[in-house]
């Protein structure tokens, strides 16, 4: 963190509260905080590579509701998921029908859209967003507020923030930076990562007698595969496994091999024809579990994948991204009104929120992993059934 601003150096533009991550988690927060009448600077970068294949759950509805977007954000342009297929500890496969969910069916994101459509409704609420930007430097003031070096990075060039720096001032900064939490560690917050998994993906050609919208996941030997079909057309298909063992597939030739001998995976890929020639190599994106070991901190609050990331095995990340950004929206609000005698008591309510939502996904996950007892000899699974009393997680 930067030293404290001069007394006298004061920026023009000055908020209430900075978002930095234009993702669900930073458009939640500042659409609450926007809502309850704050001024807010929403800043996104727009970096990092394109998130695809993700599927938001039936539950999310409710949630897009509380924050009044629900209809926005979910309209045409994604493709309705009408359940998930698995083969996880047999070989057989079992299906979970949406139709019998209380909330509909879920949702196959062309997530640079959904985000979009987050933004524009946080905008629409009062909010300034600033694309194509990000902050670059972070300094406290001696109130005890922030300045912030902003950078652009695309867009017009007389776009405020675009091709240049900015500065502004704020009273707090909400961290949805994703699993770098790169402000919350600049404050001195240390992140906690749990594992080593990494996913490796593949596009594959659009077919148009492809009409299944379940989303598949078949585990095997060194991890696990996962295939839905794009709203974009085509179908993505990844593979889940630790970055250090000499199973993964990182060249096309061994991932394509690796995907021809599932049993399930490769008849939904391949089912109209052969695989791509010559094979597509996979891209890399981290997917492990990780958390703070603080989500607030002096000035500052954590939401999102910068608070707490989780396995894409449990299909919640969107929802907790937009979970724990209006969380911390309501919470940073409250401390900002002094609504509680204690100063810190809606960010510790927060904290606490956090803190469930971690203890009931690390529940469900080890139950998860501990139904595949075919290979628990193999390091991937022994890792993922191992007590760990000692371990912080």
């Amino acid at each position: 963190m930067s030293p404290a601003l001069a007394p006298g150096a004061e920026p023009a533009e000055t908020y209430d509260v900075v978002v930095a991550g234009g993702g669900p988690a930073g458009s939640a927060a500042a659409l609450a905080l926007a809502r309850a009448g704050r001024t807010i600077l929403l800043v996104d970068a727009g970096t990092g590579p394109p998130k695809i294949g993700e599927t938001l759950v039936p539950a999310a509805r409710v949630l897009l509701g509380d924050l009044g977007v629900a209809d926005r954000v979910l309209g045409s342009g994604h493709l309705p998921c009408y359940g998930n297929v698995s083969a996880w500890g047999s070989a057989d496969l079992h299906a979970v029908d949406f139709i019998n969910d209380p909330h509909g069916h879920g949702w196959h994101l062309d997530r640079r859209l959904f985000d979009r459509r987050l933004r524009e409704a946080s905008r629409a609420a009062g909010a300034e967003v600033a694309e194509g930007t990000a902050v670059r430097g972070t300094a406290r003031r001696p109130d005890g507020g922030w300045t912030l070096t902003l950078r652009g990075e695309t867009g017009p060039a007389d776009a405020p923030g675009a091709g240049g720096e900015r500065t502004v001032s704020c009273r707090w900064v909400i961290d949805a930076t994703g699993r770098p939490a790169a402000i919350a560690v600049r404050c001195g917050a240390r992140r906690r990562v749990r594992d080593r998994l990494t996913a490796l993906y593949a596009p594959l050609e659009p077919d148009p007698r492809d009409t299944d919208r379940r989303s598949l996941v078949e585990s095997d030997e060194d991890g696990w595969w996962y295939t839905a079909p794009q709203p974009s057309g085509g179908r993505l298909v990844a593979y889940f496994t630790d970055t250090d063992l000499s199973a993964a597939p990182y060249t096309a030739r061994h991932f394509h091999q690796r995907l021809s001998a599932t049993q399930h995976v490769s008849r939904w890929t391949h089912r109209h024809g052969p695989p791509p020639t010559p094979p597509v190599a996979p891209r890399r994106a981290a997917a492990h579990t990780a958390h703070l070991d603080r989500v607030y901190g002096d000035g500052w609050t954590a939401a999102g994948d910068a608070a707490i990331a989780f396995d894409p095995l449990s299909s919640q990340g969107v929802l907790t991204a937009l979970y724990t950004g209006m969380s911390a929206g309501l919470a940073v609000d409250a401390h900002l009104s002094r609504v509680h005698r204690g100063a810190d008591s809606g960010l510790a309510a927060y904290a606490h929120k956090v803190e469930a939502a971690r203890t009931a996904y690390l529940r469900g996950h080890r139950l998860i992993h501990a139904q595949e007892a075919r290979w628990i000899h193999r390091t991937f699974w022994a890792r993922r059934l191992a007590d760990l009393p000692n371990s912080p997680f």
